[in-house]
């Protein structure tokens, strides 16, 4: 049986993700802060004929996800599907309890953390998907100086820069663990919480479902048609082109080195 871990698994994309991926018959590990809004899913997934077990997992400290990881490996369970789903958006402000911007520090880092714990749990072939955004074309760059600095206002360009973030370091993954098979992907506008409550009632039909969203997720971590495609970023079942900045190869290393010494 196939083990899956999914973070963010009790709403939205995560629990779409986790409820599909557990009735195609994978042993799923839900990676989450609330064993108590998880166990409804779990409950699914064992109504279903599945399994499936919960890890603490805050990706605002780095303490609970190397904690997160150890657990993982306490269990035995080797990883044949990672997805790097859980995340903030807009409106949130701070620091992470590592004083690193909130946006970066838990969308882009905790999840870098979590994946380079995780090595030596993968097996030839696992799979690493990680949910990024089309808001990635609004950053040109990273500016690793503001990496510290507290959130300013509504927090777009941090989220922005965060999924960027995500696209490269995917990239990177890929160019330094070619045995393992990384895939960033766009879901789409998902009616989900991380999506402000004025955008969705006036995004109103336009936006697509959980269950909608995850598709492309499930597409990337179980598909045989994209085995040949690590590295690259998904929008619905293809690949397509990211931003300039996304393509760096250059900014893509400093990234995972900046990242080494962060989560060092």
């Amino acid at each position: 049986m196939p083990t899956a871990l999914i973070t963010g698994p009790s709403s939205g994309i995560g629990m779409a993700t986790a409820l599909e991926l557990g009735r195609r018959g994978c042993h799923v590990i839900a990676a989450g802060r609330s064993a108590e809004r998880a166990e409804p899913v779990l409950a699914s997934i064992r109504a279903g004929g599945g399994s499936g077990e919960f890890v603490d997992l805050d990706l605002a400290s780095m303490a609970s996800v190397r904690a997160a990881a150890e657990r993982v490996v306490e269990t035995g369970h080797l990883v044949d599907i990672l997805v790097n789903n859980a995340g903030i958006g807009i409106n949130r402000r701070g620091l992470t309890e590592d004083g690193f911007e909130v946006h970066f520090g838990i969308n882009h880092l905790g999840h870098f953390l979590l994946t380079r714990e995780l090595l030596t749990r993968f097996r030839p072939g696992s799979r690493i998907v990680t949910l990024a955004s089309a808001v990635h074309f609004r950053a040109e760059g990273i500016d690793f100086a503001r990496m510290r600095t507290p959130t300013p206002g509504v927090g777009l360009a941090e989220y922005a820069v965060s999924k960027l973030a995500n696209v490269l370091f995917i990239r990177e993954l890929a160019s330094r663990h070619p045995d393992l098979r990384s895939y960033a992907v766009h879901p789409g506008l998902v009616r989900t919480r991380i999506i402000p409550a004025p955008i969705r009632l006036l995004s109103g039909k336009r936006m697509r479902s959980p269950q909608q969203g995850a598709d492309a997720v499930v597409w990337c971590a179980t598909s045989p048609e994209v085995a040949d495609e690590s590295g690259h970023y998904f929008q619905d079942r293809g690949v397509a082109t990211p931003s300039v900045p996304a393509q760096d190869d250059a900014l893509a290393a400093e990234l995972w080195e900046r990242s080494e010494d962060w989560c060092s």
